[in-house]
């Protein structure tokens, strides 16, 4: 019988000192951690409770519902992949299907409601790691993009893929996100921008019968054409648009550390650096904070006013992953929630007063005893070394 155990493979003496590190801390209950029992790839509001419930994708090949309300209720799951979910969206008609791409290269779909599996959508011939979806003349459709470096654009309910959108002059390796550009966009045509493992954001314009990216003339070299933005040094891996009244800026997070605010006033260019540190996996945006999260497992609270590190907040022991605001139907920013390779799922305050009494919470001296075992992991030795090659492809 094989043994998953890292105690019983070498380890370096760094290797050594952080796994017992994250064993000390695994135990800690900041965040009002709901553990699962897998590692958690990427996660995204549910449409039917956006200030409650997030749908994550899961290592053990599902997507599962996570009522933050009901955390004790986990039995609703999409299953299907026998392979880890990287990514997920919710689109499609009356926006009533969930998608999930996998490392087995397919996207899967479900109903949201039924749970009854839909289409499978085959192309890829890598892992899937983002999805996005989008309408254009009524006909809905969904974007994919993988670690083949391709973005597909397939038609919802067909499954015919229309177009597969590469960069010709400028080398574009895998893809890390996708984001619609509602404010570029019309009822004919859509805007999308791309973030890949190159340093390089590209923005691209798909019609039902072809797409162009987008070529323009640069602003920093007068009679020469800018095919990408490069603000960021290496990976970028997280796009967020941030509407503001009519000034929608991106909001970026990169291997390089930094999270940038690029003013779409000035094409793009940078306006706010936001210097987290180690890799930057995820960024959100609310009217008073800019908030990331990444490798060194803390979610920092930055005065999206002043640009200044406002606090730190500790919980999760291992690198995050993904972060979502949870709003209520009115409209409002309630909470926050970040989701890890630890396996859990946490959340966080976004009222002041609030983040203020869990920054005080987490001065207090650590107590003694009480500790948690970590949910374990469903993957194999090899897969673990898998998906730590995943993690790490921004050294491509």
């Amino acid at each position: 019988m094989q043994s998953a155990d890292p105690e019983h493979f070498f380890e370096t003496d760094a290797a050594q000192e952080k796994r017992q590190r994250r064993a000390a801390k695994a135990g800690n209950k900041y965040g009002d951690p709901i553990l699962l029992k897998s590692k958690i790839l990427a996660a995204v509001p549910d449409p039917r409770s956006p200030g409650s419930a997030v749908l994550v994708a899961e290592s053990a090949g599902a997507v599962r519902l996570v009522n933050l309300n009901d955390p004790e209720n986990l039995k609703t799951a999409y299953r299907g992949p026998t392979a880890p979910v990287c990514c997920v969206a919710v689109g499609g008609p009356g926006s009533g299907t969930l998608f999930a791409g996998s490392w087995d290269k397919n996207i899967w779909s479900w109903d949201l409601n039924s749970k009854a599996p839909g289409r499978k959508y085959v192309g890829h011939t890598d892992f899937v790691k983002a999805l996005a979806c989008a309408t254009i003349g009524g006909k809905d459709l969904l974007i994919s993009g993988g670690a083949d470096k391709k973005i597909m654009v397939w038609d919802v309910a067909t499954g015919a893929r229309l177009h597969t959108l590469q960069d010709s002059a400028v080398n574009m390796l895998s893809i890390q996100d996708l984001v619609v550009d509602h404010a570029s966009s019309t009822a004919d045509e859509i805007s999308l921008i791309s973030a890949s493992s190159d340093p390089h954001i590209r923005r691209w314009r798909i019609r039902l019968d072809k797409w162009e990216q987008v070529v323009e003339a640069s602003p920093d070299a007068p009679g020469t054409d800018r095919r990408t933005i490069l603000e960021h040094e290496t990976t970028v891996y997280k796009l967020v648009l941030d509407h503001d009244g009519d000034d929608v800026d991106l909001w970026t997070s990169s291997g390089d550390g930094t999270a940038k605010c690029l003013s779409r006033l000035r094409n793009f260019a940078c306006e706010d650096t936001f210097h987290h540190g180690d890799h930057v996996r995820a960024v959100a945006v609310t009217e008073q904070w800019v908030v990331t999260a990444g490798r060194d497992e803390d979610i920092k609270f930055w005065d999206r006013s002043s640009g200044n590190l406002y606090c730190s907040l500790v919980g999760h022991y291992d690198e995050v992953t993904d972060l979502v605001v949870l709003r209520d139907p009115s409209g409002s920013s309630q909470r926050i929630c970040s989701v890890s390779i630890d396996g859990t799922v946490r959340t966080w305050p976004l009222d002041k007063a609030a983040v203020d009494a869990a920054v005080k919470e987490q001065e207090k001296p650590a107590e003694e005893g009480g500790k948690e075992v970590a949910g374990e992991g469903l993957l194999s030795p090899e897969e673990e070394a898998e998906l730590a090659a995943l993690m790490e492809d921004d050294d491509e």
